[in-house]
């Protein structure tokens, strides 16, 4: 099936081969979003609660170039390096679905920056907006 890659306006460049984001039929694939600025510099080092923000602006950006909206978001795969920050990361995420949550899953792993303290990848279904 084709997919159309999803880049939005002023997005940085990936540190590996891949698009930020792919619509198919309808449905887009957020790819692991970390807590980077356009040159794939760690943010808000040490603050789990605004580095996850920060995620959950990228990827409403992904979605919003695919034509939707966060509440169009089905699934999200949330990997944390610690789970001291398991609560940071959850304060964050609750503000950006007050409404029906999205199925998820979250594990404790190594993420690619050691300063990175949180990745998101998102499912979403918007149709055939794009």
């Amino acid at each position: 099936m084709p997919f159309t890659p999803i880049i939005p306006p002023g997005s940085g460049k990936p540190l590996a081969p891949y698009s930020p984001g792919a619509l198919a039929d309808g449905i887009v694939y957020v790819a692991g979003t970390l807590p980077f600025d356009k040159e794939n510099n760690v943010v808000h080092v040490g603050d789990a609660e605004a580095q996850t923000r920060h995620v959950l602006e990228t990827i409403k950006g992904v979605i919003e170039a695919a034509g939707g909206t966060m509440a169009d978001v089905t699934f999200n795969s949330i990997f944390i390096t610690d789970w001291a920050n398991y609560g940071a990361v959850n304060k964050a995420y609750a503000d950006y679905f007050p409404g029906d949550k999205p199925a998820r899953f979250c594990i404790q792993c190594g993420l690619v920056k050691p300063d990175a303290l949180v990745e998101i990848a998102t499912i979403a279904h918007v149709g055939t907006k794009a």
